[in-house]
């Protein structure tokens, strides 16, 4: 198994899946590493919804799909590609984003981050649930699997739940669509530290980087 930092810096979205199934055992080390992650007091609010109820799956991805075609899809192809991506890259993550999109259901497995948060989650909330999706994205990759963070049910957020069967005062916050990748783990495209990160002041450069 490849040592903790290769696996960050290895951890692309892998957003073409196989529909092979994967056994309950690795989900189960998945979730066990997102219940391990820090969350607000330790209330541990989380809850995990695993999904592979091909209904719901496809109840979803039509909410899914239309989010896509009406925002995400035309927003990709009047952007620029974002630092440390060329155009080329960029033209084929755009290609991967409408594969998933168009298979989305056909992941064996989802798992659904959600918190019990009430009618009116605040802007901290996510504090306490997007440290054990990414726990959980790394978990995957660690055992070969594929998975990426996605949100995009959440631009129809009700008609999505409700698909998805949540009760009252519980809200998803992720969905990770896992399944062993059809591609190869690689290094991530960023751009170089030395303008993102500063010191002290907003535009003081951090010296160290």
């Amino acid at each position: 198994m490849p040592d903790l930092f290769e696996i960050i810096e290895s951890t692309r979205a892998m957003r073409r899946l196989k529909p092979d199934p994967v056994p309950d055992d690795l989900i189960a080390k998945i979730l066990r590493a997102g219940s391990c992650a820090p969350n607000g007091g330790n209330t541990q609010k989380w809850r995990f919804l695993v999904i592979k109820d091909p209904k719901i799956k496809k109840a979803v991805q039509a909410w899914y799909k239309k989010a896509f075609d009406e925002v995400i899809g035309p927003r990709y192809l009047t952007s620029e590609p974002p630092p440390g991506v060329t155009k080329e890259r960029y033209l084929r993550q755009h290609a991967a984003v409408e594969y998933l999109t168009d298979h989305f259901h056909e992941a064996p497995v989802w798992i659904v981050a959600c918190l019990e948060d009430g009618p009116s989650p605040n802007r901290a909330a996510g504090s306490s649930i997007y440290p054990a999706v990414q726990n959980m994205v790394l978990a995957a990759r660690a055992l070969g699997l594929g998975t990426t963070l996605t949100t995009r049910h959440l631009l129809f957020e009700k008609e999505a739940e409700a698909a998805l069967g949540l009760p009252a005062g519980v809200h998803s916050y992720a969905i990770l669509p896992i399944g062993y990748p059809m591609g190869k783990f690689g290094p991530v495209g960023r751009g170089p530290l030395n303008e993102i990160v500063y010191q002290d002041r907003w535009d003081e450069p951090y010296r160290a980087v």
